[in-house]
């Protein structure tokens, strides 16, 4: 194996070679086992984990560690590594290439007779919903902080996103070998940013350079890493000069626990001296209650403290028979009933599943899905609730990254994965067709920026349409619209990173390379004052001609109606037959679809005809038709008009310390501040900027306030554009009307 070609040729090539050997008959040990791994066990021997954190704190490595030292795979690789490898969850090569997470990825494992089910989650926000998804369907969770970067904008999205689900964590202090390493600065911004009743389990032995280990303060053991891969755990005294310090941070632990813990509270009141079993068990209490956040720390990339932060998570973190999953019972003219599911490991109760994420890939869509009750056998027939659709399971499958391991049953608690099922994320599943029963669904944030896409050969058109509908069915938060007053097709997304990934996957998995651009605004022309107008349509070139005039008055609407269009019919005797009224205001309609002034739609106008005159034989429809449309070209002449654009309600959320900054970013964009709020450290403000000042705004918020600040907008009104603006409208148009004319006169000759 090429892990242990990395051991130096010395003198001491027997020793080595001797650790080679066990650290070798370990791995086919464990490995052996994983042919067990599907055997039925009690629910207390399983957990449910996902390691979610802000960006770059380390996830992804510190889940390659985690399978190494359980034997799961047999070589670390880095996730921008020299080796062209990657990390064993960065699967997709564009995240070999970025170094970061784009999709979360499932794997399972074993540690000391124990299955763990484990999802590492992206940490970038425009990914969000990865993590969204995965902490819906978890136990548990391990957050992971940065030793330098400490409590980031991401870190509070995540830490929201368990609140949201109740999903009980405990944390993971990385990086302690970095320069600027300071877990304790990390701790209080745990306790003062995120709110957490936070407390240290283990204290460093040495930081940044010098990391050497880790103190447990519950067995008062100092930890050493050994080995060339940290894989030997020695437990030895604690350092004399780190003594009294660590009996300080043992009693702050029992304190801590003791403020949210009845039975550990009581012995704290009597001053008696707690055992290292009390301590354990009444963390482990107050940490399912999400009372409190155990603490420990290491260096993922140094091989240092992921073995105890694994036990940790046996010790601490629930398994699936601890936490109360609750499915909806809809019944004919009864309120919805909630029903507590039971997550016995047998099919005393029949099956309840749930479709947390779907993936399109060379075998068709695969299903991930968590079993919440019951049994599931291969073969078995499942019905989705939604849908009422019955469909038989070929196949189940455990999920290592990409690769996949069958299995003949799964029962309650387990994570896996199934072919060939048509569903949306969210769907729930049943064995039982009169069950009605349906799992709470999946918070799905907004989407936030807009970008225009089209393929850049006209040839690909299929294989982008492919590629869209697989992309926006997989990411609820990639969505695509057609823009019918533009002409375009629309793409929105989390970011700008999230749409610039979805370019260059088409061009990657579907060869459409595609061109992203910024969306057009739907600018709309209207009129200042009312115009009249009197038109007369005649034309003869022998045999019957066309005749047909119309008169009457264009005026505006009122401003809370300017997106509409009216035409009214007030004539009065037959000077207009009736039966030509339809021609009109077809007339009418047809110019209002793209106006003069600067080529978008009329609107906030009313059409309305007074009187007219038609011929007994060249009058019909078609001629009524012509005369309006030359009647709105004459108004176009006359009357005076006026761009107006849509104007967004904008509502941005920021800590305190960037309220400044925020309001001069909105001004800046012509916006109005309509009010203003502010609790608990964070501010939010409502303005109204126009559509066309908001592109780039995303990024821009994100920057000004270091990765903390969330926006969302939706439409308000119509208002008058700028002067300037108009202008510049006008001229882009007579420019673009030249260009074109001046292409028309080269074809001809």
């Amino acid at each position: 194996m090429a892990i242990f070609n990395l051991f130096s040729r010395s003198s001491g090539v027997l020793k080595r070679r001797t650790i080679q050997s066990n650290i070798l008959e370990e791995n086919v040990a464990y490995m052996a086992s994983y042919a067990k791994y599907a055997e039925h066990k009690a629910l207390e021997y399983i957990r449910n984990i996902g390691i979610s954190a802000h960006i770059d704190s380390g996830k992804t490595t510190l889940t390659e560690r985690i399978l190494f030292y359980t034997g799961r795979i047999s070589e670390m690789h880095e996730v921008k590594g020299k080796d062209n490898i990657g990390a064993t969850m960065d699967s997709m090569e564009l995240e070999k290439q970025r170094g970061i997470t784009i999709q979360s990825a499932a794997t399972y494992t074993l540690w000391k007779d124990h299955n763990i089910n484990i999802i590492d989650t992206p940490g970038h926000v425009d990914f969000t919903v990865e993590v969204e998804r995965s902490l819906r369907v978890l136990d548990g969770a391990i957050l992971v902080l940065c030793a330098v970067g400490g409590v980031q904008s991401q870190t509070m999205t995540v830490n929201r996103q368990m609140k949201r689900y109740n999903v009980p964590c405990l944390a993971f202090i990385n990086k302690l070998d970095r320069l600027g390493a300071n877990p304790s600065r990390v701790l209080s911004q745990m306790r003062s940013k995120l709110g957490h009743n936070a407390a240290f389990l283990q204290l460093p032995i040495g930081l940044e350079g010098e990391t050497q280990g880790v103190v447990d303060l519950i067995k008062q053991k100092a930890l050493y890493f050994d080995g060339q891969f940290g894989e030997v755990v020695r437990e030895d005294e604690i350092p004399c000069e780190m003594r009294c310090e660590s009996e300080d941070k043992r009693q702050e632990l029992i304190e801590h626990v003791s403020n949210v813990d009845e039975i550990l509270g009581e012995m704290f009141l009597e001053e008696k001296s707690p055992t290292e079993r009390d301590i354990m068990a009444a963390i482990r209490r107050a940490c399912l209650h999400r009372v409190f956040t155990p603490v420990v720390m290491g260096s993922a990339l140094k091989n240092k403290g992921v073995q105890p932060l694994l036990d940790a998570v046996l010790s601490y973190l629930p398994n699936p028979g601890e936490v109360e999953n609750v499915a909806l019972q809809e019944k004919e003219g009864q309120e919805t009933e909630k029903i507590i599911l039971r997550p016995e490991r047998s099919n005393t109760h029949p099956f309840v599943g749930l479709a947390f994420k779907l993936e399109g890939g060379k075998f068709g869509q695969l299903t991930y899905l968590r079993c919440y009750q019951g049994v599931l056998g291969k073969g078995e027939y499942l019905y989705n609730v939604r849908t009422k659709k019955k469909v038989r399971i070929p196949r189940l499958v455990r999920l290592h990254s990409t690769e996949m391991e069958d299995v003949n049953e799964v029962y309650a608690g387990d994570i896996f994965a199934l072919f060939g099922v048509d569903c949306a994320s969210g769907d729930t599943f049943v064995t039982d067709n009169k069950l009605n029963l349906s799992m709470e669904s999946i918070h799905i944030p907004d989407p936030v920026v807009s970008m225009s896409i089209m393929p850049v050969n006209s040839k690909d058109r299929d294989n982008f349409s492919k590629a869209v509908a697989r992309f926006t069915k997989e990411d609820p938060t990639f969505q695509f619209t057609y823009d019918v007053d533009n002409k375009e097709t629309i793409v929105s997304g989390m970011g700008e990173l999230h749409l610039e990934i979805y370019a260059q996957r088409m061009e990657r998995e579907y060869g459409c390379p595609v061109h992203l651009g910024k969306p057009k605004v739907s600018f709309r022309e209207t009129l200042l004052a009312p115009c009249e107008f009197d038109y007369l349509h005649k034309k003869q070139s022998g045999g019957a001609g066309q005749f047909a005039r119309v008169t009457g008055v264009m005026e505006p609407l009122p401003p809370h109606q300017n997106t509409l269009l009216e035409f009214v019919d007030e004539t009065v005797g037959t000077n207009v037959p009736k039966q030509f009224i339809p021609g009109v205001e077809r007339g009418f309609r047809i110019m209002a679809q793209k106006g003069l002034l600067c080529g978008h739609k009329l609107s906030g106008i009313r059409f309305r005809l007074q009187d007219g005159a038609h011929h007994i034989v060249d009058s019909n429809e078609l001629s009524f038709m012509l005369a309006a449309q030359g009647a709105i070209r004459e108004v176009f002449e006359s009357g005076i008009w006026q761009i107006i654009e849509p104007i967004m309600a904008v509502e941005v959320t920021v800590p305190e310390e960037f309220q400044g900054a925020v309001m001069g970013q909105l001004n800046k964009r012509h916006g109005i501040i309509t009010s203003t709020d502010g609790i608990e450290g964070w501010f939010t403000v409502h303005a109204e900027v126009p559509l066309n000042d908001m592109f780039g705004y995303a990024s821009e918020l994100r920057s000004g306030s270091q990765g903390k600040g969330e926006f969302s907008m939706e439409y308000s009104r119509y208002s008058p554009v700028l002067p300037d603006v108009q202008e510049a409208l006008i001229r882009q148009y007579q420019e673009s009307q030249c260009i074109t004319q001046e292409l028309k006169k080269k074809k001809k000759n």
